[in-house]
């Protein structure tokens, strides 16, 4: 990961600051990469509107809301708990000290509930936010709605990768946009040919574990698999882990939202030097920095084209 200066959020946050001293209501589209999780909460510490009140940050899930608030912590040398915390579902890590809370949607929803002015916030931070919800709508109506009759000074920042941003602006009052410059990568994309895709769907971890053997063989640095659920993980798990044996330098890391704090962590988390690493999840968000991945593989089912009668 380059110096957290670096990244392209960085050129965007004058025009950001600006619009936030100036308005209520933002909408901020940076495209995954550019820093906005991680760098945008820290840069608005210093801002004048926030006083002594603390910033809200809605993350989709809860794995994503630990990691980013992680990282800030990192960022200022401090435990999590200090100036950045979080809280999700039982689970809390903040103080009298927090000034940015990162949750998830239904915390933030129970939040609004008990407190619907959030008497202590400043700003809410809707991150990830093309990636719709129920309850994050809700949780953005009744911001909106304390806005109206409670808490005129409230401000609300809706930051996305991919997003319809007019249509936004529009429901935020006609918001001023703020647009950020993203980072890209070159990706080459390989498909299996049809005759060895089995038509058993059971055979398709075997499959798996074959081609990704192959590419640890062949590629160097570590690989991220995408699955479509835990029972997939685990069969290709224990594939994995029967086939490398003998390979004391491949740690496999499953990833998804059911798996402890310790485990989540250590599947994101770089692997030391001599060592590489397999990592089986589920969807992962696009605010968690998998450092150390340099080979990705993505499969989707997809159902054959039935001939035509």
């Amino acid at each position: 990961m380059p110096p957290m200066s670096e990244l392209p959020i960085h050129a965007a946050l004058p025009e950001l600051l600006s619009a936030l001293s100036r308005h209520n209501n933002v909408v901020l589209q940076a495209p995954p990469g550019a820093g906005k999780t991680t760098v945008v909460p820290l840069a608005l510490l210093d801002s004048d509107w926030l006083g002594e009140r603390k910033i809200i940050m809605l993350e989709p899930r809860r794995l994503a809301a630990r990691s980013a608030a992680a990282r800030m912590a990192e960022l200022l040398g401090e435990p999590v708990g200090e100036t950045v915390g979080y809280q999700i579902r039982a689970e809390r890590k903040s103080s009298k000290h927090t000034r940015i809370l990162v949750v998830t949607e239904g915390i933030l929803t129970r939040l609004l509930q008990s407190d619907p002015e959030l008497a202590s916030t400043a700003l809410v931070i809707f991150d990830e936010f093309h990636e719709r919800s129920l309850q994050g709508d809700l949780s953005l109506a009744l911001c909106l709605q304390s806005q109206d009759y409670l808490r005129d000074d409230l401000k609300l920042l809706v930051m996305s990768a991919t997003l319809e941003t007019e249509a936004v602006a529009g429901l935020l009052g006609d918001a001023p946009v703020v647009t950020s410059e993203g980072r890209s990568f070159p990706v080459h994309i390989h498909y299996l040919p049809h005759q060895q895709v089995p038509d058993d769907q059971r055979q398709l971890p075997a499959l798996m574990a074959r081609k990704i053997v192959e590419m640890m063989d062949s590629e160097s640095g570590s690989l991220l698999a995408f699955l479509p659920g835990v029972g997939e993980i685990k069969r290709l798990e224990e594939l994995l882990r029967a086939t490398l044996i003998s390979r004391d330098d491949i740690d496999i890391a499953p990833l998804y939202g059911d798996l402890s704090k310790q485990q989540q962590d250590a599947a994101i988390a770089p692997s030391p030097a001599g060592r590489r690493k397999i990592v089986l999840a589920t969807k992962l968000d696009q605010a968690i920095d998998s450092s150390g991945i340099r080979t990705l593989r993505l499969r989707r089912r997809r159902k054959k084209p039935q001939p035509s009668s």
